[in-house]
């Protein structure tokens, strides 16, 4: 069966060659290191994209996703570190996150110091008036809205997703957090309280130990027992709240002139940086409406995504919007439609799958899918995320998927859960290999089929050198740390070793010939021929050049031929 995988002229500037994914210092430490290893020998003609993960800029928490500004990390990169880059001929993929800033923003931390008066008041979500009219005042300040409103919203933690801010008046203002926040109080001294509350030395000091202990207990101000000492609670009180800080995740609000304004500027300069592709990050919770999900919202998804793209296209940058959904709710196909690049989040669990189940229909059938609507794809096998899960509802069976996860948890994987429901399970945190049972075989077939996977193959820099899932790494990182154990920075001494291991090369020849192969690019033919269920065979053509790939998904073996077109 012969399918035809002719991109429409539209998609010219679509460019298909491999892309390594890692953070700055994933590999050495720095930008410049990694620099130093595109230099090497064995990575000539191996990759002509980097995607780069955001703790490139100025950064605080997430490993990168929650920006305080999109200039460069001062401790992992330069300017002239992306130009020795960009003279290995790579182009770059950033990541622009739509739906919010850190709280230490220039933007918030000017509304935390002006209130009111700031010109960035309605920069973020002002959670009471986006609810105004809509629900009730709670004692604590905020609007619990109506019952029926919120039913359908889409969480991401328990309960409202606020975060009190205290304003310059000491009013408190709830904003908008779909994502992280902490609120942090500073300890105090003696001294502290007798100069704040006019407290004699000895009762202040007794004072200042009940506090911090509170504090180390995670007690707020309001909640704190001051003992025999409560004639000072008042002005205590308003010392430790005027020092409050936060960390977080505020949502912009996207129907401020000036996020638009951001907008604009931020692709602006993610274009003067080298991008090519610019990943857009959290956009589906940005446009929010009372009574919807505030997640893919409809038509406000779609709408941003435009009005977005109105952007891009004039600073000649590519959109790939970050979307996990159900495969049978078609939101691919949708995003494809309207001619936007795609992930594929479906490829790395049904690679498992077949493997598993020694059978190449649901792969099969994906390609199909891909080529029959045209679907511009990145695709991948591992990321700095972990491996979808929820994303194959539709193409796998519930009971398929579930065992799936079993597989890889006791290979030593980690399930997310949304809110502690097992049925809402997002991904497992694993790297590749270890997903594989730390198999060299199958992960050198899983990165061979990626190679004749229809779309853009991005590669994680840990997969590439067999890395192992880091159990030591979640362990440090404490609660909420589980996607350590797939990011582990490897050495300028690592890399060298691994460069000499049979299954990192096999790898980089696997990558390069995937580059290099004329049988691939633009105008190629892809057949997928009939065969046993356990066999699967591609076979790409282009300007007389064939590639073909023949892959036994049960014994892990796979042999790859090539023809060349013959002279004129």
């Amino acid at each position: 069966m012969s399918i035809s995988n002719k991109w429409d002229p539209l998609d010219e500037r679509y460019d298909d060659s491999p892309m390594l994914n890692a953070y700055p210092d994933s590999i050495g430490g720095s930008l410049k290191a990694m620099a130093e290893f595109f230099s090497k020998p064995e990575l000539d003609g191996v990759f002509k994209c980097l995607y780069i993960l955001p703790s490139l800029f100025n950064t605080d928490l997430d490993r990168g996703f929650s920006v305080i500004d999109y200039e460069l990390n001062e401790m992992l990169a330069s300017s002239a570190d992306l130009e020795k880059l960009k003279e290995f001929g790579l182009s770059f993929k950033f990541d622009f996150i739509l739906n919010h800033a850190s709280v230490l923003s220039k933007q918030f931390q000017d509304i935390i110091k002006n209130g009111e008066n700031s010109k960035y008041k309605d920069f973020f979500i002002n959670w009471n008036k986006f609810w105004d009219g809509k629900g009730e005042l709670t004692t604590d300040g905020y609007i619990q809205p109506n019952e029926v409103l919120i039913r359908e919203m889409h969480l991401r933690k328990p309960g409202l997703p606020i975060l009190m801010v205290r304003m310059p008046d000491g009013t408190e203002i709830p904003y908008w957090n779909t994502f992280y926040q902490e609120v942090r109080y500073r300890k105090v001294s003696p001294e502290d309280l007798v100069i704040a509350a006019g407290m004699q030395y000895s009762a202040a000091a007794f004072l200042a130990c009940i506090i911090n202990e509170s504090l180390d207990a995670k007690i707020m101000p309001k909640n704190m027992d001051f003992g025999k000492l409560d004639q000072y609670r008042d002005i205590v009180i308003e010392f430790l709240e005027t020092g409050r800080r936060y960390l977080g995740q505020m949502d912009l609000n996207i129907n401020s002139p000036l996020v638009w304004d951001f907008y604009d500027e931020t692709l602006g300069k993610l274009k003067g940086y080298g991008a090519e592709i610019v990943r857009l990050d959290a956009f589906a919770y940005a446009p929010k409406e009372p009574g919807k999900k505030n997640f893919l919202n409809d038509p406000g998804t779609f709408e941003l995504l435009e009005k977005v793209r109105s952007l891009s296209d004039r600073h000649g940058v590519e959109l790939l919007p970050e979307i996990h959904s159900r495969y049978e709710e078609g939101v691919h196909d949708r995003l494809s439609e309207k001619g936007y690049l795609t992930y594929d989040f479906f490829l790395p669990g049904l690679i498992i799958d077949a493997f598993e189940r020694s059978t190449n229909e649901k792969l099969v059938k994906w390609i199909k899918d891909i080529v029959k609507n045209k679907i511009r794809t990145v695709n991948m096998l591992g990321c700095h995320d972990g491996i979808p899960l929820l994303d194959l509802k539709g193409l796998l069976s519930e009971e398929q998927i579930e065992h799936l996860v079993e597989i890889v948890v006791n290979r030593g994987g980690h399930v997310k859960n949304l809110h502690g429901r097992k049925n809402l399970y997002y991904q497992v945190n694993s790297t590749y290999f270890s997903a594989l049972g730390e198999d060299a075989d199958r992960l050198l077939l899983a990165r061979a089929i990626q190679m004749f996977i229809p779309g853009k193959p991005q590669i994680w820099y840990l997969d590439l050198f067999a890395g192992r899932n880091n159990h030591e790494a979640v362990e440090k990182a404490g609660s909420g740390g589980h996607k350590e154990i797939n990011r582990t920075n490897l050495t300028v001494e690592q890399v060298e070793e691994g460069l000499k291991n049979e299954v990192v090369t096999k790898q980089l020849d696997l990558i390069r010939f995937r580059n290099t192969c004329q049988a691939f690019g633009h105008g190629a033919r892809l057949t997928v021929f009939d065969s046993e269920q356990n066999i699967l065979k591609l076979q790409w053509e282009n300007n007389g050049w064939k590639a073909t790939l023949e892959a036994d998904l049960k014994t892990y073996r796979y042999n790859i031929v090539t023809e060349a077109a013959e002279a004129d």
